[in-house]
């Protein structure tokens, strides 16, 4: 202790007690604190580092007046009318003597004395402030201290006996004690927010915080009364003091050893300030404001606003650098261990940083002991503001360090618990349960403390249970889901709900929004979502955050979700029975149901290559055309040219052979801007029949597309015994690459073929035409037609988005049936908000 405060060698083990220092629980009045026989040789060195200020002439003492001099010798003056010491209470009542005063009385004659406090500290000169003395002496230790040398006298303070302290509850009083006070310039003001006492509000945790603070209320008075009289230490630095109470708080772990003395500061600094608050309604309140000099401070809030500034800068990042050891400590450890560099290297810094927090406290205090000795030269000098300045600088440095391995062990946990519900998922799915309450709880939302379902028929949230026991489609979709692929599944829905009591419609749909949870969630997003929802007819999620970070990975990896809409099926039991079935939703509508891969096995199996398969329910001219036997040319494309030349040259080969045709122009499946110029032309110059809404096309397009990828799904990307396969990649080729006709005789699809190879084909009609009397328009086109392809072998080439889901590892040519190269291609994706499943 002697060697803490007095530079002696020697030190007692027990540091507080050699102090003597009063507590709350003991009068600290009555205490013998200056005692000269009880502070030994902590005394003695004391002259020389106050100088003047503890000469007997000038301080005076409550002891012995042959040691540091007394208070009544007439040597002093009135500067000193608050300076006495308040130790013995025989000695306390000669103050009220006049006899004793002498001298200190005639100053505040014949005013009232409270007034007289008041006035007088602010306007009489006074010695060096504890401020003062604390900082300007050890000014050295805040730029030049050996960091080595410091931290290894702190961790030889720290004996920690292993008692484990929930010190959350503390830290939530404190902080709202030093949120609740400040100081403006035009007087005192209480700001600050409820923060966490609305955990101490509930009753739970109010039994368990009495008995923390029963545990732990005498060491808060300890620290609380050590700090508030850090004056009578006189002119010892800093670095004493702050090891001093390390002493105090050597049993209790690191983040608790700060709440304790961060407690003691607040109950302090909250008593100081809350005077000021009710002095001028309480006259209790009033009288004690008057001996802590509350109403000059108030008065001078202008000229003492630098200082307040700087020491509220201090007290908030002293708070900051807390709550982060604090959060340090509650990390849980079945996720992180000292083995992680982040960790280990906040670890090592800790006790670093805890004592630049304790002694930036003792900065705290003794500038709010200086304000109750208010002078000129006190609230004129800049130097104290300045050197909370320095300290909050270094606090700064030290929370940024701190808080960024705070970051990194976080985000490490983060991806350990993410991992380990990831697993959960996949074991989760991999299990046989008894109804689908597990499955859908873990991927919709877990617990119980909400409704996470919207019915967007009632309008209304609702549990999970609606969905128990029941055929359930998970539609997951991001934002960006089209407007299209909505109306044209909510008709779907629709008609199914029409039919309530046939098997088909035995099924429950919810969306589940995706979104990328390390982008910040705006106003415009929030807008797009409700906007999305209230169209939606069917249950959905009621916000996107009910979804897990790990939901969206499983959705992912397992579920192969891009970012175009899939719809995974889980049975009654909640077993996924199909991965993705809204291939089959836009393929054959409710009929697909119960959506199974089964079920899409065996409606493949019974479809054949047929004109009713491309046009199912969107046009019921071309299904009334095939009802005819009519012959019948789709085609699409964006060249304007080649579609007039091929509908004129195509209605005078019909002419010539004498057969009934008929023309559809189906569009193309993106550029829409040039197919709304080809149906301006079409409409205009009279060439035929078209489609425009151009929402037909959409569906035209994303049926065949999802031909295509339902059959990747079954494992048949190139499969080439599967001729319907073949023309779908042939089909969706030509799209790709330029113009295109398909020529049906009713529903029989005579020829697949390419724009450079049909155009040339009704060219050459003279050539085969009279084969046409022979084998038929059909089968005499067609001949034809092969003869031209096998000439040029108009090749195939395909482009998959990333975003498409399902990806085949390889395909082969369906025209040359060649293996085909791979590469990668860049393509803008804003084609007027047109989506694409192979070429978004």
């Amino acid at each position: 202790m002697d060697s803490q405060l007095g530079g002696s060698s020697s030190q007692q083990p027990n540091v507080a007690s050699s102090l003597q220092q009063p507590t709350r629980s003991n009068n600290p009045l009555q205490g013998s604190f200056q005692q000269p026989s009880q502070l030994g040789n902590v005394q003695q060195p004391l002259p020389s580092q106050l100088g003047s200020v503890q000469q007997p002439s000038q301080l005076g003492s409550l002891q012995q007046s042959s040691q540091l001099g007394s208070l009544q010798q007439p040597g002093l003056t009135s500067n000193y009318v608050l300076q006495g010491s308040l130790q013995q209470p025989s000695q306390l009542g000669s103050l009220q003597q006049p006899s004793h005063l002498g001298s200190l009385k005639q100053p505040l004659q014949p005013t009232n004395q409270l007034g007289a406090l008041q006035q007088y500290s602010l306007t009489n000169r006074f010695s060096p402030s504890p401020m003062q003395q604390l900082i300007k002496g050890d000014r050295s230790m805040i730029t030049l201290s050996d960091e080595n040398l410091m931290v290894k006298q702190v961790l030889g303070t720290h004996a920690p006996d292993g008692r484990e302290v929930d010190i959350r509850p503390l830290l939530y009083i404190v902080e709202d004690i030093l949120n609740r006070t400040t100081l403006n310039p035009d007087g005192l003001m209480i700001t600050g927010t409820q923060a966490q006492v609305e955990y101490l509000e509930d009753k739970s945790h109010q039994a368990n915080f009495l008995v923390l603070l029963d545990a732990l209320s005498y060491i808060i008075d300890r620290i609380s009364c050590q700090i508030q009289y850090m004056k009578a230490f006189g002119g010892s630095d800093a670095h004493q003091i702050t090891l001093s109470i390390f002493h105090l708080v050597s049993s209790f772990a690191w983040d608790t050893k700060l709440v304790l003395v961060l407690a003691g500061f607040a109950l302090n600094y909250g008593e100081f300030w809350l005077l000021a608050q009710i002095y001028s309604t309480n006259q209790l309140a009033k009288a004690m404001a008057f001996l802590k000099q509350v109403p000059g401070i108030i008065e001078h809030a202008g000229l003492l606003k630098p200082k307040f500034d700087a020491l509220n800068d201090l007290i908030r990042v002293v708070l900051e650098v807390t709550r982060i050891v604090v959060e340090f400590k509650e990390l849980p450890s079945t996720y992180i261990t000292q083995e992680v560099p982040a960790l280990s290297s906040a670890f090592a810094q800790v006790p670093t940083a805890i004592y630049w927090t304790i002694r930036s406290i003792v900065a705290c205090a003794a500038q709010i002991s200086s304000f109750t000795s208010l002078g000129y030269e006190f609230v004129a000098s800049t130097t104290e503001a300045w050197e909370l300045s320095t300290l909050t600088h270094k606090l700064r440095t030290i929370r940024d360090h701190l808080k960024k391995q705070l970051e990194i062990c976080n985000q490490y946990i983060e991806e350990k618990r993410d991992a380990e519900a990831f697993q959960m998922l996949v074991n989760l799915f991999e299990m046989i349960h008894i109804n689908n309450m597990k499955p859908l709880r873990a991927i919709i939302y877990p617990r119980d403390d909400i409704q996470p379902l919207f019915d967007g028929y009632a309008k209304k949230r609702v549990n999970i249970d609606v969905l128990r026991r029941k055929n359930v489609l998970l539609l997951i979709s991001s934002l960006n889901i089209s407007q299209d692929e909505l109306s044209i599944l909510e008709q779907i829905y629709n008609e199914s709900r029409i039919h309530s009591t046939r098997l088909e419609s035995q099924y429950e749909l919810v969306w589940i929004p995706l979104v990328d949870h390390s982008l910040p969630w705006t106003d415009r997003m929030q807008k797009r979502f409700e906007s999305l929802q209230s169209s939606m007819p069917w249950y959905t999620v009621y916000h996107p955050n009910l979804i897990g970070k790990a939901v969206v990975r499983f959705i992912k990896e397992k579920w192969h979700f891009r970012n175009k809409p899939i719809l995974v099926v889980l049975d009654p039991q909640g077993r996924v029975v199909s991965p993705n079935a809204i291939h089959m939703m836009w393929i054959w509508g409710t009929n697909a149901f119960p959506f199974t891969s089964a079920r899409e096995e065996t409606l493949w199996r019974d479809e054949t290559w047929r004109l009713e398969l491309l046009i199912n329910g969107i046009d019921p001219t071309i299904l009334n055309w095939i009802k005819e036997g009519k012959y019948i040319f789709l085609y699409g494309g964006d060249d304007t040219e080649w579609v007039r030349k091929f509908t004129n040259r195509a209605r005078a080969v019909a002419s010539a052979a004498d057969v009934s045709l008929e023309l559809a122009y189906v569009g193309k499946s993106s550029k829409r801007e040039q197919v709304r110029r080809v149906l301006a032309t079409i409409t205009v110059e009279k060439l035929g029949h078209c489609w425009q809404d151009l929402a037909m096309m959409w569906y035209f397009w994303t049926r065949l597309e999802s031909m295509l990828f339902s059959k990747i799904q079954q494992g048949k990307a190139d499969d080439h015994s599967d001729p319907m396969m073949q023309e779908i990649k042939k089909l969706l080729s030509y799209d790709r690459d330029g113009s295109w006709a398909v020529l049906c005789k009713g529903s029989f699809v005579v020829v697949n073929g390419h724009g450079n190879s049909i155009l040339p084909t009704l060219v050459d009609y003279d050539k085969w035409k009279e084969n046409v009397r022979l084998q038929g328009f059909d089968v005499a086109f067609k001949n034809h037609h092969e003869l031209l392809r096998g000439e040029s072998y108009p090749c195939c080439r395909f482009e998959f988005s990333h975003f498409a889901g399902r990806i085949p590892e390889g395909m082969r040519c369906p025209e040359c049936h060649r293996s085909m190269e791979k590469y990668t291609t860049y393509l803008c994706c804003h084609d007027e908000g047109t989506p694409n499943i192979l070429y978004y």
